[in-house]
Order: structure tokens, then C-alpha cells, then sequence
């Protein structure tokens, strides 16, 4: 045991909160832990206190969390206080670690001879029972259902009892629930006809080592008195599964202390649930419970606005919610961005990040945070083509997508036949020919169900963005020409493993952080998701829009100093200006805001009105014209023809059509309204900041020199 220390060493450098926790009485303790608060050095001093204490032995302490990365930081931090230096260390693992680990020691007692084999990759059986089940052996389909499969195992939902479970909770399932039922029976009767013993899967063995405990009670006997104390980190992730297994290790004793936000809980669809966290306090009346709420990792400006995204929460959840003090002196305020496309916002964000490194930022402490994984490929081409390092985690790069190589390769194939309209494989009609044929792999007119078909859907919808893309660069574009240009940038887009600026999702994000964070694509329908959004008000519908809230909460936590918002109101240059900023962001956004001035919240006013008799106008001509059509037109002939002279060069130079340049009945109402300077100008509907920067000089220079013959 660990030499005897004081109590007062162990809060040392410690604040109010923090301290409470390390030295609560041996029992039950929930520490309700936010972002930045301090919760690893917390529990581990906690630890520390009750092993000096001589409340337990070192040995004696077994601490799970979520992830390898967490518990080897555990062990580390123990071992710089000198926890189980003179004895067994504490035991800091993940749940199925120290389950495999149980269960290795226990099988001969509880099972005898029946050797067994841990099934760590689950696709093959998966896909097995699949095609006796009858349904679709895709790579998609096979991860879907496997992903089913562990949910309703972590949720203890058998698969006699799937369908109906699914339908009470108005769970959306990748295809018909009795189905995946089918498949799930299947891939467990697979399971344990194994020819050299049965195979276990991740979940069987947190199912058999809770069974073990609870069925055979010299084998409970044994383990608890083995361990007699408990700590659970990020408690809010737990799944049903997991709480029994430990419940089955307390048995009747309370020797446990939680640390958890559930306004952190962002992992629903595994079956993580935050309920055990929120009835801590029932489950245990006489729990000492500590608020963690001073953030040290975050400036006072992004802690301001992490507490106003989770402060429009709504539910149960909700009402936890952590109030953040931040600790760190002042930084720069959050800024919000609105941008015409994807691309532009790309470019954008890879400009800002030039500019932080210039100034010292190191790339590895910037972080470019995205709601799926497809949208990372105009990030990529972005970082490349401004040669800042960068590397993809918790997900491949675009181009090393199996889809966006499946894609690539049909359309290398539709090159090469002779029987498809020439037509098709040039100019406008490209992008319907890419779409075609990508529609076998999985790029439907609508986002599927399924979350390995969605990622695999806005993967492919990726190379019809940069089919347009491209399009507007070259209005001649070519097939062959296309799969060139594909080409060069997926052989661009390998950057050595360098320390670069990380891509990452907002899942993959979570326990991690960085001096600046760009969030990026926060429009409705990205964040939150689209299929969260539903079709209908139902509670299910809100509790997915909530933790879709939790998402861009987690996302904004993850930032020290530096924090970029943005969004995009296309998703590429030639497309329509649809979409509206998310609705996460309403109220948030300073007045002053340039983002703010463009997008803000609509309000109630008064339409457009005739510049000539002041009635409202009605139609999108009469608002483009700034007058009611009736009214006969005062167009200048001479200057309309001019303007679209000067259009025709303008569109041959750039290589687009005119139209991009400017519409037809942009141009009358220019020629009607003869602006006379920029303010003029952008106040003629179809002209905004873009267009004004790029055509606005020139367009005025026509207009000056009509009006002066």
C-alpha cells in the first residue's frame, strides 16, 4: 500500500468542487462532471485518497471507462501519485477488457471444458445469416444489421422480442424489423456451432461474465472480495448491458463512484443511455453528489457560448445541465460564418487556418469538425490546394473510400462505352450521366435509411458535387476529362503522416480537444440531421433534435481559445441557395455579426415594393425588376445590349454560362435602374456581396460610359 497521506495532500491545488469529491465518504458518489472541468485529475485523486486512507487497497480498485486511450491515461496519472507502487496496481480498463479478463479466469468453473474463441470481427457470420435470412449480403446492409445486432444486445433486447421493442421505441431499422430479427437469431445459432468450441462476440462476454456473477455465487464470492471499490467514468454512455454487469459486480454493496454529463450523451444509437446517471440519487438516497463546473480547458467567450447552445435545451436531460464558470483569461470571441457554397466555406475555413498558423498556432492543436464523414472530402481538397498538413481521424479520407473507388471505377467503365448518347458524356448533361450511373451503388434520389447507406449516399452525392463543380470551371467538361481531374486529386489528397491540422467527425471529437476548432456545415439538415428531423412532432422526434443539440455542444467544448462557426447555403456553386443556417444557432449570433446581417432569424415585415407606385410586388420578376410587371418597361435599349455584350465576353472568359454571370432579367433591371455606385447596385435583387466583389466594377463602368453617349 501506497505510503499514508494526508488528505490536505491529496486536495492540494484543487478547487471547492473537486476537493468535495476527492475526500467524500467511502459510498456511493456521482460527480457530475463538464467539459474541461478537471473530471480524469478528479477521480484519480479520489482514488488516491482512499487508498492512502487505507479505505481499500490498491489491488482492490477496479476503474472502467469507454475508450483504451482513457483508462491508459488512468493508469497513468495513478502511477504519478504513486497508487500501487509498493502493491498490484489499480485495475483501469474498459468494460470488455476487464470482462475478458473475468471471464478467462472464471470459464473452468462456470463452464467446464468447452473451450471457446472471442470473435473480434463479426462481418463474415453477420453476412451468413443474412443470406439464409434472405435479405441483401451488401457491404452496407451487413454493417447495418450488424450494428442492429450490437444495439439490441447492449440494450438486452432479444431477437425474438426485436421487432417489438423497435416498434414501441419508433426506432428507425435499416430494413424490415422482423427481418433483422431473422438475421440477428441466425448470426447467434452461427455462433455457437462452431466447429472448435463456441465463439463469443464483445457483447457475450459482458453477457457471460454478468451471468457468471449472478448465477453462481462462488464465483461472485470470489470476485468481490477481489474488489471491493468502483469507479465508472463517462457514466452517461453506459449501455443496459453494461449496467448489469455492473450491478452484478457491486452486488449489494454501494463502494462506487460515477462521473458522467448526461449533456454530453451523444451515442444513443448504441444504446447508451443517460438514465442510470440521472437516477443515481434515487438508486442511492444517501449519495454524496458533486457538481464539477468550472471549466479550465476553454476561454470565458467559448464557455459563454457552449452555455447558451446546451441553455435552449429541452427535456429531462436537460434539466442537469452544468452551468460552466470559465477559468482561463479572456480570448477571442466566437466567430460565425455564412457562406454561397460548400466549396467557398471550404476555402474559407482553410484560409482562416493559414492564418492562425502564420501567427504560431501549431496545425495538430487546429481541428476541423464536420457532423458525417463525407463532408470532409472539400475540406481535404481545401487543406490541399492551400498545402496545409492535415490528417482524417475516425474515418478514411474521401478518396479511400470503398464507395468513392466503386464510384470512380463505374464511371471508368461508362467511359469506355460506345453505346451511351455523346451527349450524355459532355456538358450539361455530365452530372445526370454520373448520377445514372452511380445509382446502382447506392446514390438514390433520396437519402436512404440506414446509417452505413447514408454515409455511403452523401459519399457518392460527392462526386456528382465535384462533377459540378468542375462543370462551371469548364462548361465542356467531358467524361474523360473528369476522370482525369478525379484522378489528380485523389493521388493530391495523401499527405504524409505528418502532425497536421486533424478532420474529424463530431462522434470522433468526443474526450478530445484543440486551441482552435472550426465547426463546420451547420445548416438544418446537416446538424441537425435530417433524419433526425422526422416527419412528424413526436417526442421521438425531439429527443433525436436534442441530442443533436448535445452534438454541437460536445463540438464547441472541444475548443480552448479559437472557435469558428460556419455554414453554407448550397451545396456547390451552381446550386440553389436552399438552405438555412441551424436552427441551434438562432440566438446566438451577434448583431453586429456579418452572418448575423445575412442570415438572420426572418421576422415579419413588409414585402418588396414597386419603386414606381409603392405597391407590394408579386412574383419573382416583378422582384427581380423592382416594379410591378404592368407597368410598361423604361429599359435603355442601348445599355441593355451593352450589358449583355460585355456579359458574352465575361462568360467566355470565365468558360461558364451567361446566365452565372447574370440573368436576363437581372440585366433589364439594371438597365432600367441605371445604378450609379455598389449600393445601387446590390440593391437590385440576384446581386449580393459575391457578385458585386466580382462583376460590380465593370458593370458600373458600362453603365457610366451609356450614360455619358
Amino acid at each position: 500500500m501506497m505510503d499514508a497521506m494526508s488528505v490536505d495532500s491529496m486536495i492540494d491545488g484543487l478547487d471547492p468542487e473537486q476537493s468535495a469529491a476527492v475526500a467524500a465518504p467511502r459510498g456511493p458518489v456521482c460527480v457530475l462532471a463538464g467539459a474541461g472541468t478537471g473530471k480524469t485529475r478528479t477521480i484519480t485523486r479520489r482514488i488516491a485518497h482512499l487508498v492512502s486512507a487505507g479505505h481499500v487497497s490498491s489491488g482492490q480498485v477496479l476503474a472502467v471507462t469507454f475508450t483504451a486511450r482513457a483508462a491508459g491515461e488512468m493508469r497513468g496519472r495513478l502511477r504519478e501519485l504513486g497508487v500501487g507502487s509498493d502493491g498490484p496496481p489499480v485495475q483501469a480498463r474498459t468494460f470488455h477488457a476487464a470482462a475478458l479478463r473475468q471471464l478467462k479466469y472464471f470459464w473452468p468453473q462456470v463452464v467446464g471444458d468447452t473451450s471457446w474463441q472471442l470473435l473480434d470481427r463479426k462481418f463474415a457470420l453477420v453476412s451468413q445469416a443474412a443470406h439464409r435470412a434472405g435479405v441483401s449480403t451488401s457491404t452496407d446492409s451487413v454493417r447495418d444489421l450488424a450494428g442492429e445486432i450490437e444495439w439490441a444486445k447492449g440494450s438486452l433486447v432479444a431477437p425474438e422480442d426485436y421487432p417489438t421493442v423497435t416498434a414501441r421505441l419508433r426506432r428507425e431499422v435499416p430494413m424490415d424489423a422482423a427481418k433483422v430479427a431473422s438475421v440477428y437469431a441466425g448470426y447467434e445459432d452461427l455462433k455457437n456451432r462452431g466447429g472448435e468450441g463456441i465463439l463469443l462476440d464483445f457483447d457475450d462476454l459482458l453477457l457471460h461474465t454478468a451471468a457468471a456473477l449472478e448465477e453462481h455465487s462462488a464465483v461472485a464470492d470470489e470476485f468481490r472480495e477481489r474488489y471491493r471499490c468502483f469507479v465508472v467514468d463517462e457514466y452517461q454512455d453506459v449501455t443496459p448491458l453494461q449496467q448489469r454487469v455492473l450491478d452484478a459486480w457491486l452486488g449489494e454493496r454501494d463502494d462506487l463512484t460515477v462521473v458522467g454529463d448526461a449533456n454530453q450523451t451523444i451515442y444513443s444509437f448504441t444504446g447508451a443511455t443517460p438514465r442510470y446517471l440521472l437516477d443515481f440519487s434515487r438508486r442511492f438516497p444517501d449519495a454524496t453528489v458533486v457538481r464539477l463546473e468550472r471549466d479550465y480547458r476553454s476561454t470565458p467567450e467559448v464557455v459563454s457560448l457552449a452555455n447558451r447552445v446546451i441553455g435552449a435545451a429541452r427535456g429531462r436531460i436537460a434539466g442537469t445541465r452544468l452551468q460552466l464558470i470559465g477559468q482561463r483569461a479572456p480570448g477571442p470571441e466566437p466567430e460565425f460564418f455564412e457562406y454561397d457554397d460548400e466549396p467557398a466555406e471550404a476555402d474559407g475555413v482553410a484560409r482562416a487556418i493559414k492564418r492562425l498558423i502564420a501567427k504560431g498556432t501549431a496545425p495538430s492543436e487546429i481541428a476541423v469538425l464536420y457532423r458525417i464523414n463525407a463532408q470532409s472530402e472539400v475540406h481535404e481538397q481545401a487543406m490541399t490546394e492551400m498545402q496545409i498538413p492535415y490528417q482524417v481521424r475516425g474515418g478514411e479520407g474521401f478518396f479511400n473510400r470503398s464507395e468513392v473507388r466503386q464510384g470512380i471505377s463505374a464511371l471508368r467503365t461508362a467511359s469506355g462505352r460506345d453505346d451511351l448518347p455523346e451527349e450524355s458524356k459532355q456538358g450539361e448533361g455530365l452530372p445526370s450521366l454520373v448520377r445514372a450511373v452511380l445509382a446502382p451503388l447506392g446514390l438514390t434520389a433520396t437519402e436512404p435509411a440506414g446509417a452505413q447507406a447514408r454515409e455511403k449516399w452523401a459519399s457518392l452525392g460527392g462526386l456528382v458535387q465535384v462533377t459540378e463543380e468542375l462543370l462551371v470551371q469548364d462548361s465542356d467538361l467531358d467524361l474523360d476529362r473528369l476522370l482525369g481531374e478525379l484522378a489528380a486529386r485523389a493521388e493530391a489528397r495523401h499527405p504524409p503522416v505528418v502532425q497536421g491540422v486533424t478532420l474529424a467527425s463530431l462522434h470522433a471529437a468526443k474526450g478530445l480537444e484543440w486551441d482552435a476548432v472550426f465547426l463546420v456545415g451547420l445548416a438544418d439538415g446537416t446538424l441537425p440531421i435530417s433524419h433526425a428531423l422526422g416527419n412528424d412532432p413526436s417526442a421521438n422526434n425531439d429527443a433525436a433534435i436534442e441530442e443533436e443539440r448535445r452534438l454541437l455542444y460536445v463540438g464547441v467544448t472541444r475548443a480552448r481559445e479559437h472557435l469558428h462557426l460556419s455554414w453554407a447555403l448550397a451545396r456547390n456553386a451552381v446550386g440553389r441557395k436552399s438552405r438555412r443556417r441551424s436552427r441551434f444557432l438562432n440566438g446566438l449570433i451577434p448583431e453586429d455579426s456579418p452572418a448575423s446581417r445575412i442570415a438572420a432569424t426572418p421576422t415579419k415585415k413588409s414585402g418588396p415594393k414597386c419603386r414606381l407606385c409603392a405597391k407590394p410586388l408579386i412574383g419573382t420578376g416583378a422582384t427581380m425588376l423592382g416594379r410591378c410587371e404592368s407597368h410598361p418597361s423604361d429599359v435603355d435599349e442601348a445599355l441593355l445590349d451593352a450589358l449583355k455584350s460585355w456579359r458574352l465576353e465575361k462568360s467566355r472568359e470565365l468558360k461558364v454560362p451567361a446566365y452565372v454571370v447574370f440573368s436576363d432579367t437581372t440585366l433589364t433591371a439594371i438597365a432600367e435602374q441605371q445604378p450609379q455606385d455598389d449600393r445601387g447596385l446590390v440593391a437590385i435583387p440576384g446581386i449580393g456581396a459575391k457578385k458585386l466583389e466580382r462583376f460590380g466594377a465593370d458593370v458600373l463602368t458600362v453603365v457610366r460610359e451609356s450614360s455619358a453617349t
